[in-house]
């Protein structure tokens, strides 16, 4: 996820960050290099402009220059501008304040993925706010959309309104609506059709959409690996029809930023949420601050314990703090963590998240097939074995081997780095710092 701007950002402000004395000809090269990292990003030109500028106002001031630590205090700069450029404070959606269901009108050009969109908002809205949602199939034009609505709304687990492609995709949103309210749903979602580019067409078949249905949010689902593209398409809807935010897809793919550093400062609407992969849940609230981190290296730790949150109860983790305390953390603790840890993403995506570990991995990808060795090994153990590994001898690791399709060495190394790991847990749990060079050194 923007990793090239990151990359090129990260560089551009290394040798600023390491430096006890800076001079205004320092921040001045600093900037020249971030100002080219953003156009190569494919950012808006009049965007980077001001951007910099502002940066650079601030950051050649007397209280940065004369700071103890001036090199961060301009990379602090750089954080709050990038954060301040995709909008600030994270934004969410307006919801109804009476009795009807909150509408929410999905608008797009063909190809951005908003059909999609409409079942991961669709399912982030029913697990993460607990709401009844349905959606409304109204993009009658491209073929299979409405088949595809039926499948992702059922996966997101939404009740999906549809009446086929013959007739008036208004007339199907009105009639949505009214079912919506009838069955008391808190959320409806109406998709709508897209077009290959913006024409009038589209335009007035939305307004008139939006006439019926009176939404509460009109949302823009833009493709963000499309760059300035994507900004101008935000662009020429802000001209011709009111919308509220924006929905950024794929930007898992999008190694540039282009469009999430100038969508906001173009079209002066905010990114609500952003799709980071292909699964439903790869779906999340967009926020600025967040993403500013994790463009500068700086990791994403709040997010990381959201979704560790999700992932775990009050009674569970209670569980495992005691077995922890008590010394009684087994290979199937083990094996319950991992698989929680592998439920919140691909690993190096989780990785990343964490402060300086970004910068070290770099373009390095993470192969999470290793945990699934690790997997296998572990359910070839018997359930003794799993609680009490000090059991397995020469001829259980052969046997664990042979059962899990790998070699007696990797059963020897994963059963010496649990051991490991339990002296440090012990160690830690006495309130002692674990001997760091010993587990290290396997000694």
């Amino acid at each position: 996820m923007l990793e090239t701007l990151s990359d090129r950002l990260q560089s551009a402000l290394g040798d600023v960050r390491s430096r006890g004395h800076l001079t205004e000809d320092d921040v001045a090269k600093a900037m020249r290099q971030v100002r080219l990292a953003l156009l190569e990003a494919d950012v808006n030109f009049k965007v980077v402009k001001q951007f910099t500028g502002a940066v650079k106002e601030r950051a050649a001031g007397q209280d940065v220059l004369e700071a103890l630590n001036p090199g961060q205090q301009v990379v602090k700069i750089v954080s709050e501008e990038l954060t301040a450029l995709m909008g600030g404070a994270g934004r969410d959606l307006a919801m109804s304040s009476g009795k009807g269901p909150t509408v929410i009108l999905m608008a797009g050009l063909q190809g951005s993925g908003k059909t999609t969109a409409c079942g991961k908002l669709a399912r982030h809205l029913r697990e993460e706010k607990g709401l009844d949602v349905a959606v409304a199939a109204c993009d009658v034009l491209r073929p299979a959309a409405v088949d595809q609505l039926v499948r992702v709304g059922g996966q997101a687990g939404a009740t999906v309104y549809q009446q086929g492609t013959d007739r008036n995709p208004v007339d199907i949103a009105e009639w949505a609506l009214g079912q919506a309210k009838a069955d008391g749903r808190d959320v409806l979602i109406v998709d709508t059709s897209g077009r290959l580019h913006v024409d009038t067409e589209l335009m007035e078949e939305l307004a008139r959409v939006k006439k019926r249905t009176k939404p509460h949010n009109v949302l823009l689902v833009i493709d963000a690996m499309t760059g300035q593209d994507a900004v101008n398409v935000a662009e020429r809807f802000a001209e011709t029809t009111a919308f509220d935010g924006v929905i950024l897809t794929k930007l898992d793919g999008d190694a540039r930023g282009g469009a999430a550093l100038s969508v906001k400062a173009i079209t002066g609407k905010p990114i609500l949420y952003a799709s980071t992969g292909e699964k439903l849940d790869a779906f999340e609230r967009f926020h600025p601050d967040r993403m500013s981190q994790r463009i500068l290296g700086m990791g994403d730790v709040q997010t990381l314990i959201e979704k560790a949150e999700k992932r775990m109860d009050d009674d569970s983790a209670a569980e495992l703090e005691r077995k922890i305390k008590k010394n009684q953390f087994t290979l199937d603790d083990f094996l319950d963590q991992m698989k929680q840890v592998r439920s919140m993403g691909p690993i190096g995506n989780l990785l990343k998240m964490l402060p300086g570990v970004g910068a070290q991995l770099g373009p390095m990808q993470v192969d999470d097939r290793e945990l699934d060795r690790l997997q296998a090994i572990i359910t070839s153990m018997t359930p003794a074995e799993r609680a009490n590994p000090k059991l397995i001898d020469g001829s259980r690791r052969r046997r664990i081997a042979r059962g899990s399709g790998t070699n007696v060495q990797a059963v020897s190394n994963l059963v010496k780095q649990f051991g490991q790991m339990q002296k440090m847990m012990k160690q830690l749990s006495k309130g002692k710092m674990p001997d760091l060079q010993q587990l290290a050194g396997g000694r």
